[in-house]
């Protein structure tokens, strides 16, 4: 029977009702895909940008796929990491900076890197050559000196703290001194030393004993000042934008990493711990970093500087 001109509005608002309901169905289908959350983890430039970027992308992918969520990675300049922390989820810095973040921002410790001969923990010296005939710390007293990055706890703070105990106060005994510019400082640093550009260096113990190890310099040229007081090395934090079950799992991924473990990433198979030059995570208190504070206190560093 044929529809008449008295029931085309009815047919004609059945229809609309009919489309509305299934563009409703369509919008809330649970086929469509749900866009997931990406968090940031800021790593401290260590060497250089590149240098950190080729070690720590694989293992920012690693972490991602371990965990089941997008990480981005930011490299982030020493001196400009606390500008930027609180735009971070996670984040990897030496020690001096996680306290500062701690204090400042509320970064709370996950779990420090093991490396070199101390494990997880770090200490300065202060070098000089052999060739120079100093052999005590005061007498430094009028020579020259150069440093790693302030802001670097085993390239700058261990040793003026150092020289502090021995009655050698940078700013007015020592006749000159330092700090590089450009990339790969520590390096420098150690160099500056050998070929007789300054009288003493600031090196940290880990890139002494890496550089010996890959033969670019020989152990017995240099004479060991003095040596500081280990302390945690780099670590991992988590910032006040995370979640205590993500930042728990966070953790727990880091502390089972294994030697062997691998992550392909960008057509390649890679280890992820030997791309990251580390030799793996443990667990490291708040507590762990108070001899640190101390440190800055008497040194008169962030976060307690007086002037």
């Amino acid at each position: 029977m044929g529809i008449g001109k008295s029931d085309m509005p009815g047919v004609i608002r059945k229809v609309f009702v009919l489309a509305a309901a299934v563009l409703a169905f369509s919008c809330t289908s649970p086929s469509a895909p749900k866009e997931q959350k990406t968090y940031k983890i800021g790593y401290m430039i260590c060497n250089s940008e590149q240098e950190t970027l080729q070690r720590f992308r694989p293992f920012t992918a690693y972490l991602g796929k371990k965990l089941g969520v997008n990480f981005e990675m930011v490299a982030i300049d020493t001196a400009d990491f606390t500008r930027h922390v609180d735009e971070l989820d996670f984040t990897h810095t030496n020690s001096l900076l996680y306290i500062i973040m701690n204090r400042n921002h509320g970064v709370e410790i996950l779990a420090a890197e093991r490396n070199g001969s101390l494990g997880a923990r770090a200490k300065g010296m202060i070098i000089t050559s052999k060739k120079s005939g100093i052999t005590t710390v005061p007498d430094l007293k009028g020579k020259t000196m150069i440093f790693g990055p302030m802001l670097g706890p085993t390239s700058y703070m261990a040793q003026v703290d150092l020289l502090l105990k021995e009655g050698v106060d940078p700013d007015n005994d020592l006749a000159y001194y330092s700090i590089p510019h450009g990339s790969f400082k520590h390096e420098k640093v150690i160099y500056g030393v050998l070929f007789g550009r300054f009288d003493a260096g600031a090196a940290p113990l880990l890139d002494f004993e890496r550089m010996v190890a890959d033969g670019r310099i020989d152990g017995e040229d240099f004479t060991i000042l003095a040596e500081g007081e280990p302390m945690p090395y780099c670590n991992f934090g988590a910032t006040q934008r995370v979640d205590d079950d993500l930042a728990e799992r966070f953790k727990e991924v880091l502390l089972n990493i294994e030697k062997d473990d691998t992550v392909e990433f960008e057509g390649e198979v890679i280890r992820v711990l030997d791309r990251a030059m580390v030799d793996g995570y443990e667990t490291v208190a708040d507590e762990d970093f108070d001899g640190m504070r101390e440190m800055a206190k008497r040194t008169n560093m962030p976060p307690y500087q007086r002037y």
